[in-house]
């Protein structure tokens, strides 16, 4: 693994040498430039002025992050509300250039004058959905590489200015792969494994992912705590956004991991009527129609609205299993004036469905088998009923009131409501024996919980200059309230079956057997109720030092109170369960353009925590069972280069990440007596490189190209696990691309095709002293499709998984994934 690693480096170390050569060339060349440049403010505001005005799509949407400049001076971005501001402009007469795709470009001519604010507005040909599928960069038509996100740092700012890796990835590129499973569409990111399918149930029930070699789930939606126990749905995505490395300092430590955040941006409201309805079907008995439908309530747009709807339907590969679900995304924006809008977003989805095929390896012996292949099991057997059925209702609810308050400062409230339900019937098999692999026990739980999580933020974003530097700041409170109730029945022993032939016992499970063998149980249900709050303050800080060099500086207080276990069987409250923590989480960055808005390399030091449980320690052991809060701490360093007019975007990082604090059991003699402990000095390292290319070499043709190797070890755990990779970590070596081609003009203008490949390398899924090593061979995933689309319709036809890998998913646990399918598509537009 390390000479893998090592290897990887010196390939990188080369890379960047001849990289380093170019970049002094081009810092030569633009210290020359920016001699001529002024670097500080030295004269009075009262000498100066500034142009604004607002930049919006033909439907009436705000075209954020287009860029407005003035040739050779000064450049604004466009806020998340359509507005611009470039200041401290020396009087004069000035051309204000607009270069937007498709349309060449936008020139106005502008005469600034001393102490005055001019108003300068434009609107773009394209509307939304147009405007999505490209970069607003001089031209270019590289749809793919829509660097937009105010995730990562809670506020507008550019890639090239950002310290910190991340990747985007747009509706547009959704609907070209015709992605109708949310975990497909992750598979466009560097460095993202789907590590653990969805289980439905109230811990671990959503999909996991790795990332940086630590667990995540994609837990936000618009920036805000949003997670489900099911899956997610596609039909409301605007874009993915997957910030990578511990972000605690912004996003706390409740729902984000020590690898990064998954962020789903929603569809929003736009003032123009328009929408589209598709229908999908395919193998397996795949139907799923979706609509989209948006436009202005009122004739003076100040109100409008949007609506996103879904059903999808879709049997399992194997003998039993299905999955159904339902969506419905209303969304509201009002408008108010030039100053204040206010928004309400909802999502309301209902998920129905059997427990995925999960076969969980024995954890007490050495593994007689160490592959899938090994087992020899029949994978298109379910070991299941279809009336075995699970359902993982969610309702997503956020409002948020945006107010102007100055032309440097932007009020932002923000209420989130979260509730997500596991209602029905889990079910799972074990490999059981001593010395045979073949017995598969089967396990059956009856859940009902509730989960509910309720947000509200504040924060208060500014843009103004001190002694003559630039600060872009955010300021927050953040409250996070978390219940959780269960009312679940105990885990039971169903039967046993024989994995390797049919026996007589396969098809006796059913759900009024799995009922009667619940009623005649006298093991004790759970019944209880948990809560916490979360209060956090924090600031971050981006300053520009120069017009080339930036710093960021952040900070966070996070408060947590665990208000216990509430056992309601006993109608008491378990007094060891309360406990309070506090975390303080920083973070710095350093960003250079090395050439302005082409090249940047940056540095960064991030934090992420995760509060730790007490415990309760033997007695006369002598150990404190109170813990501090695990700390994840990264350094990252790389580069980012957006050039030849936005048609090559490429980035590069290399990161080293450890976290501190982790529990472990541990063996003390106190007094003669040994006693097993939990103690709370474990460490992991995680370490690794990501490379990520976004090309558009001529019209027509989009490539999407990335790496990533991650080298993640346990170097302080307990005996059986140190030393070793976490089963948690996932491949190692991760390759992902995707190229299309569409015929830009002429009579086949919009007809196309698109082909990905993804190289998966091999999974430790189980690593132990203990059992050994189970291990998920590398496999290659093939996609490909051909689509025409037009203007009015889109026509589009998908083959996943085109060699037919046999592949699965799973922590220590074996999941068979779907083989080759096929999809047809049908959209039309109005």
């Amino acid at each position: 693994m390390y000479k893998k690693l090592t290897h990887t480096r010196q390939i990188l170390n080369s890379l960047l040498s001849t990289g380093a050569i170019l970049l002094l060339a081009f810092s030569s060349y633009a210290a020359g430039e920016s001699r001529l440049e002024e670097k500080f403010i030295t004269r009075i505001l009262a000498d100066k002025g500034s142009i604004k005005g607002t930049v919006k799509t033909s439907d009436g949407k705000p075209a954020e992050f287009v860029t407005i400049g003035i040739k050779g001076k000064k450049s604004a971005q466009v806020d998340a509300r359509g507005n611009y501001l470039i200041k401290d402009l020396e009087p004069g007469t000035y051309t204000l250039i607009a270069s937007f795709i498709g349309l060449g470009v936008q020139q106005k001519q502008v005469t600034v004058i001393a102490g005055e604010t001019i108003s300068v507005d434009f609107v773009l040909v394209e509307n939304n959905e147009q405007l999505e599928e490209v970069v607003i960069n001089g031209g270019s038509t590289n749809k793919f590489a829509v660097k937009r996100t105010t995730t990562s740092a809670k506020m507008p700012l550019g890639n090239l200015e950002n310290p910190q890796i991340y990747t985007t990835i747009p509706k547009t590129l959704l609907t070209e792969q015709m992605v109708t499973e949310f975990s497909m569409a992750l598979k466009n990111s560097p460095g993202v494994y789907k590590i653990q399918g969805s289980r439905g149930i109230n811990a671990d029930g959503a999909s996991f992912y790795s990332m940086r070699g630590f667990r995540t789930e994609a837990a936000l939606m618009d920036g805000v705590p949003s997670q489900t126990n099911g899956e997610i749905d596609p039909v409301n995505i605007e874009r993915v956004e997957l910030v990578k490395g511990p972000s605690g300092t912004l996003f706390g430590g409740a729902v984000v991991s020590f690898g990064g955040l998954i962020n789903i941006v929603t569809k929003k409201p736009v003032d123009t009527l328009g929408g589209e309805l598709n229908y999908t079907t395919g193998s397996y008995g795949l139907n799923r129609l979706s609509a989209d439908v948006y436009g202005p309530v009122n004739k003076s747009k100040k109100l409008l609205f949007r609506m996103n709807a879904a059903y999808q339907n879709q049997n399992s590969f194997q003998d039993a299993g299905f999955r159904k679900s339902i969506i419905a995304a209303p969304s509201f924006e009002y408008r108010a004036n030039e100053k204040l809008t206010l928004s309400l977003n909802a999502s309301f989805y209902e998920l129905e469905g059997t427990s995925s095929p999960s076969i969980f390896l024995n954890r007490v012996r050495g593994f007689i088998a160490t592959t899938p292949k090994e087992l020899n099991f029949d994978w298109n057997r379910s070991f299941t009923a279809n009336d075995i059925v699970m359902k993982n209702p969610t309702v997503n609810v956020r409002g948020q009131i945006t107010y102007k308050i100055s032309d440097q400062w932007t009020s932002q409230t923000i209420y989130s409501s979260n509730t997500r339900k596991s209602d029905g019937f889990y079910q799972y098999q074990f490999i059981r024996g001593a010395t045979s692999d073949e017995m598969l026990e089967r396990n059956v739980s009856l859940q009902n919980s509730v989960n509910t999580a309720t947000n509200l933020q504040q924060n208060f974003m500014g843009d103004f200059k001190v002694l003559g530097l630039r600060n872009r700041i955010v300021v927050g409170l953040d409250y996070l309230n978390q219940t959780i109730n269960n009312n679940n029945s105990p885990y039971l022993v169903f039967d046993n079956t024989s994995g390797l032939t049919p026996d007589a016992n396969y098809t006796k499970i059913s759900r009024a057997a799995i009922e009667a063998k619940l009623a005649a149980s006298t093991a004790a249900p759970t019944k209880n109720s948990m809560k916490s709050n979360i209060y956090s303050a924090y600031a971050s800080d981006v300053l520009n030092v120069t017009d080339e060099l930036m710093a960021m500086v952040s900070l966070r207080v996070d408060r947590f109170e665990n208000k216990g276990n509430y056992n309601q069987a006993t109608a008491k409250l378990v007094d060891s369960s309360q406990y309070n923590q506090t975390s303080i989480s920083p973070k710095f960055g350093l960003v250079y353009q090395v050439l302005k808005d082409k090249i940047s390399i940056f540095g960064n030091y991030m934090n992420g925590f995760s509060y730790v449980a007490p415990v309760t320690q033997p007695k006369g052991s002598n150990a404190s069972g109170t813990f501090k809060p695990q700390q994840a701490n990264q350094f990252e360093a790389g580069a980012k280069m957006d050039l030849f007019e936005g048609k090559l975007s490429f980035t590069a990082s290399v990161y080293d990440i450890e976290v501190k604090n982790m529990t472990r059991p541990e063996e003390v003699n106190v007094g003669g007596t040994n006693y097993m402990i939990t103690v709370q000095n474990g460490t992991q390292k995680s370490k690794g490189i990501e490379l990520e290319l976004i090309a558009n070499p001529f019209e027509g043709l989009n490539v999407i190209a990335g790496y990533s190797y991650n080298d993640s070890k346990l170097v302080k755990s307990t005996i059986a696990l140190e030393g070793r990779r976490p089963a948690s970590a996932g491949p190692s070596t991760l390759i992902n691309s995707w190229i299309s081609y569409a015929i830009p003009r002429g009579d086949l203008k919009g007809l196309g095709l698109g082909t990905g490949i993804n190289y998966i390398g091999k999974h430790l899924t189980a690593n132990s002293a203990v059992t050994g090593i189970f291990t998920l061979p590398s496999y290659i995933m093939a996609t490909a499709t051909v689509f025409y689309d037009k203007p009015q319709y889109r026509l589009g036809v998908k083959v996943d998984n085109l060699a037919d890998e046999k592949y699965f998913a799973g922590q220590g646990v074996l999941t068979p994934q779907m083989p080759r399918t096929i999809a047809a598509s049908m959209t039309f537009k109005f």
